[in-house]
């Protein structure tokens, strides 16, 4: 008998299929063939995806628009009907769908075929496409104990699994939060999504010229900034006398992510989720208009163990950063025990938890 196949449905952001990835390591560890099955959007996120092949269906998000609405309804007709055509050629022994728009054919051809379903939501309220299947899964796995609008019908059918990580941010989970000695180094990592936060740009850099002198000469600050902000935020820390590393993307997050004393970011759920893995404290900043405010519920995980601060929107501003960085940054040793609780608070194996419940519900 042969490997069985096992599609996982995601799409729309690295959000998605970052968790999917992980997952999908596991898996083929296990000894199942992984196809992964998204739209041309997803496609670009995929580059080095661990499956045997990725397959295209057309995908569109539903809207209310009366002029885009039918072309947007006929895509994700066609898209359907391709899954359903490829699940006729692979079998699937499951589906797991990680969210986004471009997962919801995959997961209504499986359904058609009945093919047993898994949902894993990443964020602590559950999206649009996870929450219109959630019913016709058999199993909702998410990643934080917080999972708001899931239907009552799949209460039952909730599991708390934690997010899958990326190797090389699980990675850092194994080293130990870097000492700083008296009078030391401090390194604050800032991170904004992937082509950094706007805001953060603006914000970040004028609190931190507002630090005490003496506390600004022991900074090294790396920090995402947008291609546009990046030498107006030079200029701003130079003059600060703050010695910054400053780039529109970076590479190598396991190494700056296990370098941090601290860190500035949004709380999407994998930057929560990378956080308490790696256990480093943090300042969070929730996207205002994400969905259903699902950022600031992340966010919740790590505030409720004393792990993070958080600042909406509307009150992140230099004065107020630079009040909550001078208390943080002058109590190294608060910073400590801040990066012991988020550690704590961490879920690791939740790639093989997963796996574990995939393997579960999987048809034999």
């Amino acid at each position: 008998m042969g490997k069985k196949f096992v599609v996982i449905a995601a799409g729309g952001t690295g959000g998605h299929l970052f968790p999917a990835a992980a997952f999908a390591e596991e898996m083929k560890a296990r000894g199942w063939r992984v196809v992964l099955m998204t739209d041309a959007r997803g496609r670009r996120y995929a580059e080095n995806f661990p499956a045997e092949r990725v397959v295209d269906v057309p995908a569109a998000s539903p809207t209310a628009n009366p002029f885009k609405a039918i072309p947007a309804a006929w895509k994700i007709w066609r898209g359907i009907n391709e899954a359903k055509a490829r699940f006729t050629e692979i079998k699937p022994a499951l589906v797991a769908g990680f969210g986004g728009y471009p997962s919801f054919p995959a997961l209504m051809a499986a359904r058609a075929h009945r093919v047993p379903i898994l949902i894993h939501e990443q964020n602590s309220v559950l999206g649009r496409v996870n929450r219109a299947m959630a019913g016709s899964a058999a199993a909702v796995a998410c990643g934080f104990e917080r999972l708001d609008r899931l239907p009552p019908s799949a209460r039952g059918r909730k599991y708390v699994t934690g997010n899958p990580v990326r190797p090389p941010i699980l990675a850092v989970r194994d080293k130990p939060y870097p000492d700083i000695a008296a009078g030391g180094r401090i390194n604050v990592l800032i991170t904004g999504g992937s082509q950094g936060a706007r805001v953060f740009g603006d914000v970040i850099p004028l609190a931190f010229a507002l630090l005490h002198e003496a506390l600004c000469q022991r900074l090294d600050v790396v920090q995402q900034v947008r291609e546009e902000q990046l030498a107006d935020a030079r200029a701003v820390y130079a003059e600060a006398g703050v010695k910054a590393e400053l780039a529109p993307f970076f590479t190598n997050m396991g190494e700056r992510l296990a370098a941090a004393h601290l860190v500035i970011a949004r709380a999407g759920a994998s930057s929560v989720t990378e956080l308490q893995a790696a256990g480093r404290p943090a300042i969070l900043v929730p996207f205002a208009a994400a969905a259903d405010d699902h950022q600031t519920a992340n966010a919740e995980s790590l505030i409720s163990v004393g792990a993070a601060d958080l600042f909406t929107e509307a009150n992140f501003t230099p004065e107020a950063l630079a009040a909550k960085l001078q208390e943080r940054l002058g109590d190294t040793h608060g910073l400590a025990v801040r990066a012991a609780a988020a550690r704590a608070s961490g879920k690791p194996e939740a790639a093989k938890t997963l796996a574990d419940l995939a393997e579960s519900i999987a048809s034999i």
